[in-house]
């Protein structure tokens, strides 16, 4: 039976990447709205309550409404790209390898919160930490990032590529986020299971997929008895016997003479290493993954496999 699937702004950034991961897919039926129709809220309301997904690429208060218009219609799933639902108890939370029973529970629920690309680095190396009993709840996490320029939407898209643009971006990169109140700290720290709020600083960079996230780690405040053998061990027990995540080894991790921001632009997958030196006394975990791929479109497209196929 082919599924009926509504991309609710299926013209932005995030809905045009879905959309072409399910271009040639005959498993599908994909409900769209003209552009010239984007503004019609009856229309928009009926495909919504037509779909069996819906998937909302849109901003959080412009999700929560769609949202409403599927009130009392428990036949529409939901997967929401925005920040409105990811740390909302009645909803899964997108991230598949978080934990053996994620998929389970994604494949399971009515209502799927995606999760933010920068979160799906920084929880994939520190929760399967948590979970291994190794870093401890209070420990003061940091996360330090650089992501592709598509993760600002079509307005910073514009400002970089459109040369006639009147508010041009002509830097290589740049910080911000500058008050510490960035949108993804909530789900960093509910789904990474800390106590305490992680610092967060990220940063964009001048190429357009990518992204790298960065957990540093002062071994002795770990404590534990942790070591940059038993941290790598860790994730690599973690997500065992799956294709997404990729633990590279330690011994690969030692060769390389740096970490390519690119490398898996236009992939939906990521890659995890444990750099350091071996008796040291730092480590630095190190996400490498598409901000559009395993950290938008490509998550969702997953989360929206697993329920179908419920």
């Amino acid at each position: 039976m082919t599924a009926k699937i509504f991309i609710d702004g299926e013209h932005g950034t995030t809905g045009l990447q879905i959309r072409a991961r399910m271009a040639d897919r005959k498993d599908v039926e994909l409900l769209s709205i003209p552009a010239a129709e984007r503004r019609n809220a009856a229309l928009r309301e009926d495909l919504l309550n037509s779909a069996d997904i819906a998937i909302l690429c849109l901003p959080d208060d412009a999700s929560k409404e769609a949202v409403g218009m599927l009130a009392g219609n428990n036949s529409v799933r939901i997967i929401d790209t925005s920040t409105a639902y990811r740390v909302a108890s009645d909803w899964a939370y997108g991230f598949a390898e978080m934990d053996a029973a994620q998929a389970d529970k994604i494949r399971a629920s009515r209502l799927v919160a995606n999760p933010g690309c920068y979160p799906t680095g920084a929880i994939g190396l520190v929760r399967p930490l948590r979970q291994a009993g190794i870093l401890p709840e209070s420990y003061p996490v940091s996360v330090n990032a650089i992501s592709g320029y598509t993760g600002g939407g079509k307005q910073m898209i514009a400002q970089i590529e459109d040369p006639e643009n009147p508010d041009p971006i002509t830097s290589p990169g740049f910080l911000y986020g500058l008050p510490l109140k960035h949108k993804h700290v909530a789900e960093m720290k509910t789904h990474g299971m800390l106590a305490r709020t992680p610092l967060f600083s990220p940063s964009v960079g001048k190429f357009p997929q990518g992204m790298i996230v960065q957990v540093p780690l002062f071994l002795e405040e770990v404590g534990n008895g942790a070591t940059l053998e038993s941290i790598h061990g860790a994730l690599f027990a973690h997500y065992a016997g799956q294709s997404i995540v990729e633990v590279v080894p330690l011994e690969t991790s030692a060769t390389l003479p740096r970490v390519d921001a690119v490398e898996l632009a236009g992939t939906d997958r990521m890659k995890l290493f444990v750099f350091g030196t071996p008796g040291g006394e730092h480590v630095n975990l190190v996400a490498l993954l598409d901000n559009l791929g395993k950290g938008a479109s490509g998550a969702a497209v997953q989360n929206m496999d697993l329920m179908l196929s419920a």
